[in-house]
């Protein structure tokens, strides 16, 4: 494995595109005074460009806007108007199926957030806990398509921790079937997202192309990689998408059919001993515990847990018996930080690890 500490000098230059937007601003402040990155170009639409990023983005967290990105002047989306090996991308899915190949076909490797490439047969489709061997078809991309670079993508914001916890279920048990029903954040939709009067006091019991995302991703991410693509799981998955008035914070409820018996004392131990794959260990974004379980009757709760770990761990509570299935349960991570931005930086830790980026 290689582990590089870097000092301020040796840090690898990063741009963020679409970095006004609401995932675009988690990215600037995830990777402020991020070890193994820095940060030298700011993208925006073209209402952006050419404005100090502090004019330019109406920023939306809690924590003050880092002082290094306030002067930077936002560039407009464009390869050549950039000189930075890596791309971390938070841009709309059109625009990313655009743009996004630009950047590979430059040279550099796309660490991206959007939708864009998930379903292509030669994009990985990484969690680094989860499938990290799976970006070995990076060269098999890069040989049908001509790149320099690379395309790199992470999951849906809602079947992240679904995921990672049917990995660990599925590596000691084997794994059927699925139900799940998901609870999202409205800062799933970005900013300005959902209408207030459309989600105060409300549910809202669709979100456009979601289920189909939380019923096929997760396969494509337990697959098995063959000869650069890869094989899917046969996992089912029934899923149910709904909006809730909830800040930040994805819930699912997941009821899930195991292929070998386990108690539910066994289960709960696999949990909590989940361990991600030696390359994963030591990066910076790694969890002290991946998946974190809880005991009390009324937990996980978006307000008291989406920040363990840093926002980077998986939560999981009320595990119990399932009248239909096997084991049912209740599954919390942060939809913006491990979900997005949070989940494309550690995708770059794990490449510079594998030496896909130097």
């Amino acid at each position: 494995m290689i582990n590089p500490i870097r000092s301020a000098r040796q840090r690898i230059p990063a741009a963020v595109l679409g970095a006004t937007g609401a995932v675009g601003q988690r990215f600037v402040q995830l990777l402020d005074n991020h070890p193994w990155f820095q940060v030298v170009a700011l993208t925006g639409s073209d209402r952006a460009v050419g404005q100090k990023y502090v004019d330019a983005c109406h920023w939306l967290l809690s924590t003050p806007m880092p002082e290094w990105a306030r002067e930077i002047t936002v560039s407009p989306t464009l390869p050549e108007a950039l000189d930075a090996p890596l791309a971390f991308s938070a841009l709309p899915s059109k625009a990313a199926q655009d743009a996004e190949p630009l950047y590979a076909l430059s040279g550099a490797v796309v660490c991206s957030n959007a939708s864009a490439f998930r379903t292509a047969p030669d994009v990985p489709l990484v969690l680094p806990e989860v499938n990290p061997e799976h970006t070995a078809m990076i060269a098999q991309q890069r040989q049908k398509r001509g790149w320099k670079g690379a395309i790199v993508t992470n999951a849906n914001c809602t079947i992240t921790g679904l995921t990672i916890v049917m990995k660990a279920l599925m590596d000691s048990f084997g794994c059927r079937r699925a139900f799940a029903v998901s609870m999202q954040a409205v800062s799933g939709a970005g900013y300005p997202g959902v209408a207030s009067m459309d989600i105060l006091g409300n549910v809202v019991p669709y979100i456009g192309d979601e289920e189909e995302k939380m019923e096929w991703e997760p396969r494509k991410i337990l697959g098995t990689v063959k000869d650069g693509a890869v094989e899917l799981s046969s996992l089912a998955i029934s899923a149910h998408a709904n909006r809730v008035a909830v800040p930040d914070g994805h819930m699912v409820c997941l009821s899930i059919e195991l292929e070998r018996p386990g108690s539910l004392a066994e289960v709960g131990q696999v949990l909590r001993g989940y361990k991600p794959p030696e390359i994963v260990r030591d990066l910076p974004s790694t969890p002290a515990a991946v998946i974190q379980v809880m005991d009390e009757p009324d937990r996980p709760q978006p307000r008291l847990d989406i920040m363990a770990g840093r926002g980077m761990t998986t939560v999981v509570g009320r595990l119990r018996p399932d009248a239909l299935l096997d084991y049912k349960m209740v599954i919390l991570s942060h939809n913006t930080i491990r979900g997005a931005a949070g989940g494309s930086i550690y995708n770059a830790e794990l490449l510079v690890a594998q030496g896909h980026i130097s």
